[in-house]
């Protein structure tokens, strides 16, 4: 994206949101408006649909993302791949919908990668806290040669993995008290994903974390089943978190992609010339999303603010206590996720902050 497309697309940005001083409990975050769809049509024979299942809601940065998908795969082909949207985890969760895809029964799905490492044990690798500074530096390690060589890994198991996408850092929120150091979560009960490495940060920093599915999640923290959760503030916003939690922490403690991925079956049964439109469609709608995702993410923990929700904003020394207290993850995952990609993102990392 040029300098002036970027100014442009935060002037709508923040004219989406001009005159906003709070969240209710019905309004939804405003988006801007989608961009335009460029290249040529694509003929190729057949007629077909697509059912594309993400466990977010149709108020978040990653379902605009596929409103952008789908505009670019129906105009583009002519009408001919017709795209349904399903947010919300309307047809299952993120581990149902990848289950759906392998059987054929579901065309598309874009899950965040951590509940797909029982799969994809590489995946783990996202779930290290605090390897990511910026969000730019994931950019590097996912648009890279890194990042292409987990997409072809993870194309086999029934699922063709097209692009990135962001699902953001991780925020702390809980309904008890401010969270200022590792300390303050003793005996918290923070609902994780079903995902070792995130059960062993949250033991590590002394909660108790207890893995449910994203759908069962609001409910669960209306009734007091658990006391918190982690989730990027775009999801915390959209999934209306701050009606039953008044606490947050900015802790940016992990960086979570999302990945499209396609049924593989679906995709053999596709011409080759509709095979590449979905994948150029799939790449564009992940850096659309991401910048989404970016443009709103300020705006969104302002308004949450303006709800009522009491942030935490941790200082360069408090962050360094958390980490300190991590360490011993990166020491007990190293073999499992594979010590050389760690180590090669690492270097990617440090190789993007030298250049900054």
């Amino acid at each position: 994206m040029t300098t002036t497309t970027t100014t442009r697309f935060v002037s709508v940005v923040g004219g989406a949101f001009l005159g906003l001083t709070a969240l209710s409990a019905s309004a939804a975050t405003e988006m801007p408006a989608l961009p335009d769809v460029t290249g040529d049509k694509v003929q190729a024979d057949g007629d077909f649909k697509i059912k594309f299942s993400i466990g977010t809601t149709e108020s978040g940065a990653q379902y605009r993302g596929l409103q952008y998908f789908e505009k670019i795969v129906e105009q583009r082909s002519d009408g001919h791949i017709q795209v349904d949207l399903f947010p919300g985890a309307q047809l299952g969760d993120d581990r149902e919908a990848t289950s759906a895809l392998q059987a054929g029964t579901l065309e598309m799905t874009m899950p965040s990668t951590s509940p797909l490492v029982n799969m994809f044990p590489q995946f783990a690798v996202f779930d290290l806290p605090f390897l990511f500074p910026q969000p730019e530096m994931a950019d590097a390690v996912l648009d890279g040669e890194i990042g292409q060589q987990m997409l072809e890994d993870a194309s086999s198991q029934g699922l063709v993995a097209i692009g990135w996408g962001e699902n953001g850092y991780r925020q702390l929120t809980n309904s008890q008290h401010p969270v200022e150091k590792p300390e303050d979560l003793d005996g918290l009960k923070i609902r994780t994903m079903e995902n070792d490495l995130h059960l062993d940060i949250w033991r590590t920093l002394g909660a108790n974390p207890t893995p449910m599915s994203f759908a069962e999640l609001f409910t669960a923290l209306e009734q007091g089943v658990v006391d918190g959760q982690e989730n990027p503030w775009i999801t915390i916003e959209s999934s209306k978190f701050n009606e039953v939690q008044d606490y947050a922490t900015e802790t940016n403690h992990v960086y979570t992609p999302f990945i499209t991925l396609v049924s593989a079956r679906f995709w053999d049964r596709l011409p080759e010339d509709y095979q590449a439109l979905v994948r150029d469609a799939a790449t564009k709608m992940g850096d659309y999303q991401r910048e989404v995702s970016r443009t709103l993410n300020d705006q969104i923990k302002q308004d949450l603010k303006d709800s009522g929700m009491q942030i935490t904003e941790l200082s360069p020394e408090q962050v360094k206590v958390f980490q300190d207290t991590l360490e011993p993850v990166y020491k007990d995952w190293r073999d499992q996720i594979g010590g050389e990609l760690i180590d090669d993102i690492r270097e990617q990392v440090q190789q993007a902050q030298e250049q900054e």
